[in-house]
């Protein structure tokens, strides 16, 4: 069996690994290239394999920069079926239909000044309905399922605790009579993040492909960036200026306004004055917003009561969402102390850039930064010190105050993913470290071989691997695998029974129906996990 990199090696865009048997060609994840102009360029170039030979694809999660040229994919021939998680496929909707109008818009300007220049005009990656097309081939699946894509394929999604639906990919390949255990981590969350669940953890692997966006970082605690950020705007708001918060429109957004909304119906009386306005201005932000709800039965515990107590918990009386050009563009005109919550995170593109170009300037005002910044992002020029950047063609002076706070997120740092690797009963023969830049992927590479002892590798972008399977012996978490798909199988069906009831009414009765025999059935399953890692011990898989 082969594995090649084809992105996200040495940097944290365009996820997309190539995997090759004898009888089948698959990917895991298609994603865009984002970043610096160079990193974006290459979105355009042709795939460096067949798509009309790729039989199908499975997909850790909807960020752009790993379900992004998924569109293209089958534009230019694939035809086969894509795996992923239920959530999965909602926020992918959102998400894809935003990248094909984006696309649009930008062609549009792009193709008037060819044209001006007596140069052909150029076609986006793909359009609206290439996007509705992919979205056809989508197969949506729940976690700790176990999914038999043919006779030598099976695979199993576990929560990543990264985004909503984001999933580890186990994976099990049989070739020549030998099988394999091969596992990809996604992007791995952090634990005890709002909305979403923590990172499950996994048995074992024979191989494993593990993200490294922060290797050699330590988060601050979530709790201490939630109250830095309420800090800043107590103290940027209360001396008449404004705080811009760029923000990836799933995820990232709908934490900021369940931990506002917690904050702010919980403020007291006394401080009313600090109940600033906090406004959304993000479309995507919008309709990812109204996904999530429609998946409100995979929230946490923490979200599912609020739910159940009657709280909406992304709306709170000074929260106010912006859906039009003109709502957006009124927000400039007028100066007076607000939040204004608005995408891209990397402020690459998007409303964020035209509220910074009226903000950045003003040593009253800060901007505050709460997820990853991408070499050669707008975001990553701010971090690191530019006094003036070019923006909307002009030259914007720097003199507002400029924040990070990593505590928000949502990848997991050194120490979790250690612990992540650590937690297998069965450790892989060899990791592949990617979606990480090298300063990051660098140190955990050697900090995973010494304090591990496993055989680390950093992926290159193209570098075809050979993985070697076994013969005749049994594969990790095989055992009673009979009796626990029975079991998976009827809780499985517990969730196919309300796929069509609504957002809240769907929460609730999850928890009515069957709760018992629900309760009954997850504590097997854990006994027989227990019990498989047990039996994997003795044998020294």
């Amino acid at each position: 069996m082969k594995i090649t990199f084809l992105g996200a090696t040495k940097e944290v865009t365009g996820s997309n690994i190539l995997i090759e048997t004898e009888n089948e060609k698959f990917l895991i994840d298609c994603g865009m290239f984002q970043g610096s102009k160079d990193l974006e360029r290459l979105n355009a170039e042709n795939f460096r394999f067949n798509p009309e030979e790729i039989d199908f694809v499975i997909l850790s999660h909807a960020h752009i920069d790993h379900s992004g040229r998924l569109p293209k994919l089958l534009k230019d021939g694939f035809r086969g079926k894509i795996y992923t998680t239920k959530p999965t496929i909602d926020l992918c909707e959102v998400m894809l239909t935003d990248s094909a109008t984006i696309q649009a818009n930008d062609i549009e300007w792009e193709n008037k000044k060819r044209l001006r220049a007596g140069k052909p005009p150029i076609e986006p990656l793909y359009t609206v309905k290439h996007v509705e097309d992919t979205l056809r081939h989508f197969i949506g699946n729940h976690y700790d399922y176990n999914i038999t894509i043919n006779e030598n394929i099976r695979i199993r999604f576990k929560d990543a605790g990264h985004i909503l639906g984001s999933a580890i990919v186990e994976m099990w390949i049989r070739e020549k009579g030998k099988e394999l255990k091969l596992v990809f981590s996604g992007d791995l969350g952090m634990p005890d993040r709002p909305i979403i669940n923590d990172p499950e953890f996994i048995n074992g692997a024979d191989y494993l492909i593990l993200e490294s966006t922060y290797g050699n970082t330590v988060h601050e605690p979530f709790e201490s960036s939630i109250n830095n950020l309420i800090d800043v705007v107590d103290k940027v708001t209360t001396r008449g200026g404004s705080v811009i918060i760029p923000s990836f429109a799933v995820g990232r957004t709908q934490e900021l306004i369940y931990e506002l909304n917690k904050y702010y119906e919980n403020i007291d009386r006394i401080v009313e004055y600090r109940r600033i306005p906090i406004y959304i201005d993000s479309p995507m932000a919008v309709l990812a917003t109204k996904a999530f709800m429609k998946n409100s039965y995979v929230f946490d515990e923490e979200a599912k009561a609020l739910i159940r107590s009657g709280d909406n918990i992304f709306e709170f009386p000074n929260l106010r969402y912006v859906n039009t050009v003109e709502e957006s563009k009124m927000l400039n005109n007028v100066r007076f102390p607000r939040v204004i919550i608005s995408s891209s995170g990397m402020a690459t593109a998007g409303r964020v850039r035209h509220h910074l170009k009226h903000h950045l300037w003003d040593p009253k005002s800060a901007v505050v930064f709460v997820g990853y910044q991408a070499e050669g992002s707008l975001g990553r020029i701010l971090l690191d010190g530019a006094e003036s950047v070019k923006l909307l063609g002009e030259t914007i002076a720097v003199n507002c105050e400029i924040h990070r706070m990593e505590g928000f997120s949502g990848h997991a740092d050194e120490p979790m993913l250690l612990k992540w690797v650590n937690k297998m009963s069965v450790k892989p023969k060899k990791i592949f470290l990617v979606h990480g830049e090298e300063e990051q992927s660098e140190p955990l590479s050697i900090t995973l071989r010494e304090n591990l002892g496993i055989n680390t590798e950093i992926a290159e972008l193209g570098k075809t691997y050979e993985l070697i399977g076994y013969e005749d012996r049994l594969p990790i978490e095989d055992i009673a695998e009979e009796q626990k798909n029975e079991i998976e199988n009827e809780i499985v069906d517990l969730f196919l029974g309300i796929d069509s009831l609504e957002a809240n009414d769907k929460l609730l009765e999850i928890e009515k129906l069957n709760a018992e025999k629900y309760a009954e059935l997850k504590r097997k399953l854990k006994d027989i996990n227990e019990n498989i890692m047990d039996i994997n011990l003795m044998l020294g898989k």
